[in-house]
């Protein structure tokens, strides 16, 4: 298993609701669409801090779940909500425990 994570900084808090709902209804199904996919979560950092975390099966899957959240953002005209580019850290999951709280969220 890859993860993927993406720290947006700077992020204009008075659109952070707006991002969450065109994540939840245009980039959260193109990449759940993805081969590999394993699940994506979006964290509000405070701060105008957001994060995001995707997992998928392999290296290859993740990096090209990058390549579709760039164009997503470029393709929703949120460079201005998202005015610099988001620090990555991706790489094989080398721990993980998970339990039916999980399965809620």
């Amino acid at each position: 298993m890859h993860a993927t994570l993406r720290r947006y900084e700077g992020v204009d808090r008075e659109r952070t609701d707006e991002l969450t709902q065109r994540v939840t209804d245009s980039l959260m199904p193109r990449l759940s669409e993805l081969p590999g996919f394993g699940g994506y979560y979006l964290i509000e950092g405070g701060d105008g801090v957001i994060a995001s975390i995707s997992l998928f099966e392999t290296s290859a899957q993740a990096d090209e779940s990058t390549r579709v959240a760039t164009e997503w953002v470029q393709e929703q005209g949120l460079e201005a909500a998202l005015p610099n580019p988001p620090k990555i850290t991706s790489g094989p999951v080398i721990a993980h425990q998970a339990n039916r709280m999980a399965a809620v969220l």
